[in-house]
């Protein structure tokens, strides 16, 4: 009898990409008009899952810890809105405090307090950050290297992300990092369209996917 051979269908790496629900009365939050727009997309021959995360500091690190482990993506990028900004901003450092200005969805307001009980004061971004600039800068997207993340749930995400990813255990370390986009124009001003913005994610994951990924080491960086 001949043995039937079981071919595995190959599965593509994949791309996870986050954005947030509206929040403080907003009825839409471009980060996640933006992340949705990739969705199933094929970018450097990675699939692009995009997910929503919640505006709530305790369900959005669930939310996210759960599609981790589903998904086990090699590259994350997490999205949020940044009023007041009139470019993407590529942030630099996580880091390990929540001091919230306003409640988030669920009415939490914690103030200096840790993301992470005894973790690391910081955590830089494994995302190419300056060649993304680059890249962007070359295609007329308006964008910079921004130097916080803040203290509300964007950096709490960002912070939980770099922590899980320094921490977990894989051959190849999976690059992560945050992205701050602008309002749209009907949020205020100053604004970005929304096929800008998308057009500058395509961008940047691209840039990434097109760099060689280094050793990150516990402080998060890339050697």
């Amino acid at each position: 009898m001949v043995k039937e051979k079981v071919t595995k269908l190959a599965v593509k790496p994949r791309i996870l990409l986050t954005g947030f629900t509206p929040f403080a009365g907003a009825v839409l939050n471009p980060s996640w008009l933006a992340a949705s727009a990739l969705d199933g997309e094929t970018i450097a021959g990675h699939s692009v899952i995009s997910a929503q995360l919640p505006t709530a500091f305790e369900a959005s690190l669930k939310e996210l810890g759960r599609l981790l482990r589903l998904h086990k993506p090699d590259l994350v990028i997490c999205l949020g809105q940044a009023g007041g900004r009139a470019a993407i901003s590529l942030e630099r450092v996580a880091l390990n405090i929540c001091d919230a200005g306003i409640a988030d969805n669920a009415g939490c307001q914690p103030i200096d307090v840790p993301v992470v009980s005894n973790g690391p004061v910081a955590y830089f971004s494994t995302l190419p950050i300056k060649a993304i600039l680059q890249a962007l800068n070359d295609a007329g997207i308006a964008a910079e290297v921004s130097q916080t993340a803040g203290t509300f749930v964007c950096n709490h995400v960002f912070y939980s992300l770099m922590h899980r990813l320094a921490n977990q255990s894989r051959v190849c370390p999976v690059r992560g990092g945050f992205i701050h986009i602008p309002f749209l124009p009907e949020q205020g001003s100053p604004s970005m369209s929304l096929e800008q913005m998308v057009r500058g994610l395509h961008v940047a994951i691209s840039t990434t996917l097109g760099i060689k990924t280094g050793r990150v080491t516990s402080a998060g960086r890339i050697v």
